[in-house]
């Protein structure tokens, strides 16, 4: 590639990452009314118990930035006034503006306890750095309080849900835990969402004995990391190994090049896996690519794992590297087959990749598509007005499962014992809900590609490979 076509795709490419498509107002992902995911940097990490308590809250204060509708900001300070009843009814009124809002559905069904007995979760997101991904999660966990709050509760009592802003840094997530851990209320965790924050709150969890459950943590580091936490995510060692079974028998390849983030053990996890289950099917990882690097160049990356006789390039980007990754698609212009990791299950892809990323092989535990007659994606279409994805099913699955284990024993070490033991089990979104000795939960993933079509709004959406065609 001349130096004058390789400038002018990255334009092209920069162009489409700052954002083309306009006026989308129906969102593949169940994101009506979205925010734009931006990557923000890196805020400093909490100083004090009062910064850390800003990052709490059961209705008092909205943790998603942007525009909110007046019900709504009317609903939460007659919540942070103890007006019950004047923010029941802001809030109704805000969800019947904007249905789609997990934080109201939370303060409302939060509102309606008012002083009354209540078992307490907190679900922990990056609300202020990844608000769309910390949406995504609230729906699931949302949904899940709803149903059980409409009916017959745990045993009587309703469920209050607290959320938390941990920005999707470790050491933020770490101090988040040991608010929990030090409110003796909070009898469980959904969280955290990458397994960087996971992995550093995970000592916490263990010291103070309060269950997490990830929805989103996929790193192999995770599984036996402590009797507190667990996943309702499978980790990377199923999804790599689904990928490298599908290039090496379904699309008959064998030279395969990695580009992943040094910087993320999510990423590290994914890759690392990948490569020793590409070697056990016969195939060869010709290169490695560091999205961390700062010299990182898409173009010079793709021309050396072309001259390798690479097939097949595998993105294994987080959510921080996923702009530097779909750098990558427009360039290949469709020479090599691209694979990638559930964090390039996402809105960006569709919009930035368009036409160069059809084609596009992505793993993921939970499609919706799957299965349309199942009873989840029939009562999330009809309590958000849209789709909802796996990072939803997930945190509904590790909701349920406290729920289930809040039934049996109401107390942290209640919930513990409930969680390891062999029997337990609970109906979720993608299946029976159960956990091994290790935490994690024992199940298969997906493959999805992206294909031209009308739902997302982009012109592309993500298909689910019928498992009829896998080998």
């Amino acid at each position: 590639m001349s130096q004058k076509n390789e400038t002018t795709v990255l334009v092209i490419s920069l162009l489409l990452t700052v954002g083309i498509v306009g006026g989308i107002a129906w969102w593949f992902f169940g994101q009506a009314g979205r925010i734009k995911d931006d990557i923000f940097p890196p805020p400093s990490a909490p100083a004090n118990q009062q910064e850390i308590k800003a990052r709490l809250s059961f209705g008092e204060k909205t943790l998603i930035p942007g525009e909110i509708t007046p019900e709504k900001k009317a609903g939460i300070q007659a919540l942070a006034q103890g007006n019950y009843q004047q923010a029941i009814a802001n809030l109704e009124a805000s969800l019947k503006r904007n249905r789609n809002d997990p934080e109201a559905l939370i303060y409302l069904n939060n509102a309606r306890i008012a002083s009354s007995k209540s078992y307490t979760i907190f679900v922990s997101v990056p609300a202020s750095t990844t608000p769309s991904i910390a949406l995504e999660i609230l729906r699931g966990v949302a949904q899940a309080q709803n149903e059980v709050n409409l009916g017959s509760k745990i045993q009587g009592v309703a469920l209050k849900v607290g959320i938390a802003d941990d920005e999707n840094q470790p050491e933020t997530a770490k101090q988040i835990a040991t608010s929990l851990v030090n409110n003796s209320e909070v009898l469980g965790v959904v969280g955290h969402y990458a397994s960087d924050a996971t992995l550093a709150a995970g000592d916490v969890y263990n010291s103070g004995q309060l269950v997490a459950i990830s929805p989103t943590s996929t790193s192999v580091r995770i599984s036996k990391l402590s009797p507190y936490v667990f996943r309702t995510v499978p980790s990377d060692f199923v999804a790599a190994r689904t990928l490298a079974n599908y290039m090496t028998n379904n699309l008959k390849k064998q030279n395969v090049a990695v580009f992943f983030n040094s910087q993320s053990q999510y990423s590290l996890s994914l890759k690392n896996e990948f490569i020793s289950s590409v070697g056990l099917e016969g195939g060869q990882v010709s290169n490695e690519f560091d999205l961390a690097n700062p010299d990182f160049s898409a173009a010079r990356s793709l021309n050396q794992a072309m001259q390798q006789g690479a097939e097949v390039i595998m993105l294994a980007a987080d959510a921080q590297t996923l702009d530097k990754a779909l750098q990558v698609v427009p360039v290949n212009q469709k020479k090599s087959i691209l694979l990638g990791g559930d964090s390039l299950y996402n809105f960006k892809t569709l919009e930035v990749g368009r036409e160069q990323a059809v084609g596009m092989v992505v793993t993921v535990p939970w499609h919706i598509t799957s299965d349309r007659n199942a009873s989840f994606p029939q009562k999330s279409g009809q309590l958000w007005g849209a789709d909802v994805n796996w990072r939803t099913a997930m945190a509904y699955d590790a909701t349920e499962a406290l729920i289930a284990a809040l039934k049996l024993n109401p107390t942290r070490a209640g919930v513990q014992q409930a969680l390891s033991s062999p029997g337990f089990s609970t109906p979720g979104a993608a299946g029976v809900v159960r956990f091994s000795s290790s935490g994690d939960r024992n199940a298969p993933v997906q493959l999805v590609r992206i294909v031209t079509g009308g739902r997302s709004g982009t012109g592309f959406d993500f298909e689910q490979i019928s498992s009829s065609v896998l080998k």
